[in-house]
């Protein structure tokens, strides 16, 4: 293999491999919205419920929240992660019919607790999944 030769393939899996990163954090920030969203509903949920004894779930959920977004936002414009948590929100809105947050809780409570205690390990995931 020619010096050219071997410099070419190292540029296409190069290119190759920012394309799977820049996929992967796509999917990893779309992961991020989504529990951004989430807790954000949560965090509502319990403030209107307006039990005292509740003020501190209610809090962990706005901090789980701002979390997601600041994570995300290490990835994309902030304008950008507002946007799409903002769209993720009215979109777990519409999808509990106003019903509550069971179905949310099921989806959402073990998969963004786990991607907040270990973000690296979910965007390694991503980056595998994407290869």
């Amino acid at each position: 293999m020619t010096v050219k030769n071997i410099v070419w393939a190292a540029l296409v899996l190069a290119s190759s491999s920012s394309a799977w990163a820049g996929e992967a954090e796509q999917a990893f920030t779309g992961e991020l919205h989504q529990c951004a969203a989430y807790y954000q509903l949560g965090s509502q949920m319990v403030a209107a419920m307006n039990a005292p004894q509740m003020a501190a779930v209610g809090e962990r959920l706005k901090n789980n929240a701002k979390e997601a977004e600041q994570l995300a936002a290490k990835y994309e414009a902030v304008d950008a992660t507002q946007q799409a948590v903002a769209k993720a929100t009215e979109q777990m809105m519409q999808s509990t019919g106003g019903k509550g947050m069971g179905a949310l809780m099921q989806q959402y409570k073990d998969k963004c607790q786990e991607i907040l205690n270990d973000p690296q390990k979910r965007l390694d995931y991503w980056v595998m999944a994407k290869m």
